[in-house]
């Protein structure tokens, strides 16, 4: 706003002594520049909170991770949180803190072999990594890398969310896209999902609920 009010009167003198002939068409190009700095702005002010609030998190967790990786962690999730807009930082965060038992541990392994932050199979990381243009080596490699884990894990959770909606894509996160419909189909019934994935969802919420809710 400040840039925008003192090119106005900057621009205001040099059209009050003659040096602008067309002032309107200056106006215009200033406005845009403007807005285009305020976009700018408020782009990087969400990028530092977002930063700021997955960085808490992390120290929460695992306060031994390093700097770096806390930050490279922090900017991906913010990317993605751009990227899609059926996820935000909470949900992301609250999501790798469940799957990787509140570790935040880059190198979480499951008892079902599934890999990293977000807890990705290594057959599905696979298959994401196609989409993602990333060149798949060995799943560990891949899986284990919090960034490549985040983006695959993401791209995953945004589109079960679009197709079956918020609890329904946590439900095929956790259990499988088929488990997740019967349950759909079944107006949500009890009995339908595996136990695991019936605690799972509130489990997901409740977390996603508190980093909504928590202030820096």
């Amino acid at each position: 706003m400040k840039f925008f009010l003192i090119s106005v009167l900057f621009l205001g003198l040099l059209v009050l002594f003659g040096c602008i002939s067309n002032p309107k068409e200056k106006f215009d190009e200033i406005e845009i520049t403007a807005l285009n700095v305020s976009e700018m702005y408020q782009v990087d002010k969400s990028r530092q909170q977002a930063h700021q609030k997955v960085t808490q998190i992390i120290n929460r967790f695992n306060p031994e991770m390093a700097t770096e990786m806390k930050k490279a962690i922090a900017d991906e999730v913010f990317e993605m949180s751009v990227k899609y807009p059926n996820l935000d930082v909470d949900l992301i965060c609250a999501t790798i803190t469940h799957e990787s038992g509140r570790s935040w541990n880059p190198q979480v392994v499951s008892n079902a072999g599934a890999l990293g932050l977000m807890q990705i199979m290594p057959s599905t990381g696979l298959w994401l990594s196609k989409y993602e243009r990333i060149n798949w080596t060995t799943s560990e490699e891949i899986l284990f890398n919090p960034i490549y884990n985040i983006r695959l894990g993401s791209r995953y959770l945004s589109a079960l969310i679009e197709t079956y909606d918020l609890e329904g894509g946590l439900a095929a996160y956790n259990g499988g896209a088929k488990r997740a419909q019967m349950w759909l189909a079944s107006n949500k019934a009890k009995g339908i999902l595996w136990t695991e994935t019936q605690n799972y969802i509130p489990n997901v919420l409740k977390l996603y609920d508190e980093y909504k809710e928590s202030t820096l």
